[in-house]
């Protein structure tokens, strides 16, 4: 079995110029290396009072370095449930806050892209071993509220399904032509900020519930059926 040799942390910068957190664990036989598995930590702009807690970015990367790297170097990447165990035993709190969660989730998703890469396989075939699977339905951002759009409404994410389409292509023609159509709706309504941080429109809602009306709206002017060929998705972001 191929075994961790190395860990590296580094600081990176995010979609939003943030920095956060890649970790690489390099793994192999003796002292030979096979493969090497990279990851980010994503970094989100809002987080629950539930959620694991991240550190500052450079004391994670030291992390990583320091106590994760001696905890974890020898360990076979084909037993993703015994690192992580490792991690948390590591951790020892219970929100993550001595490690931190993005030093964490860091290393535990680049051990499984090394495994992968031992295997000379995708990830997403590791881990769905003999199970078949298909290529999920896109679910995209249309509006964008709370901390992504300054608090204009609520709701962080108004998004869409096209659970009606024929293919992966099909349903993204669908939702570029759902997201000109609202566009087009929220400049005719002067109702427009401008694009939030993911993507959506950055709208100026008076009620959540406005903002599905909105949405419900302009999947009619594109041309489909609401709720048939085009459901919508929430990402709520409430603690």
């Amino acid at each position: 079995m191929a075994k961790i040799l190395d860990i590296k942390g580094r600081q990176v910068w995010d979609s939003r110029g943030r920095p956060t957190v890649e970790a690489e664990v390099v793994v192999g036989r003796g002292t030979t290396p096979l493969a090497a598995g990279r990851a980010i930590a994503p970094a989100g702009a809002s987080t629950g009072s539930g959620e694991a807690k991240s550190v500052e970015v450079r004391k994670a990367v030291h992390n990583i370095q320091t106590r994760i790297r001696d905890g974890l170097r020898a360990l076979s990447v084909a037993e993703q449930e015994k690192l992580d165990q490792r991690l948390i035993d590591l951790d020892g709190t219970p929100d993550k806050s001595r490690l931190g969660a993005n030093a964490m989730v860091a290393v535990s998703l680049a051990c499984a892209q090394a495994d992968a890469g031992v295997q000379k396989i995708p990830l997403w075939k590791k881990l769905a071993g003999e199970k078949r699977v298909a290529l999920p339905v896109p679910q995209i951002q249309i509006f964008g509220g709370g901390a992504h759009a300054r608090g204009k409404c609520d709701v962080q994410d108004y998004m869409i399904i096209c659970i009606g389409a024929g293919s992966f292509a099909e349903a993204l023609e669908w939702t570029a032509q759902v997201y000109a159509a609202a566009g087009k709706r929220l400049a005719n309504r002067g109702a427009l900020h401008g694009v939030a941080d993911e993507g959506g429109y950055w709208p100026a809602f008076k009620t959540n519930e406005e903002g599905l009306a909105e949405l419900v709206g302009a999947i009619s002017d594109a041309g489909l059926e609401p709720g048939a060929d085009v459901a919508i998705a929430l990402d709520i972001a409430a603690t």
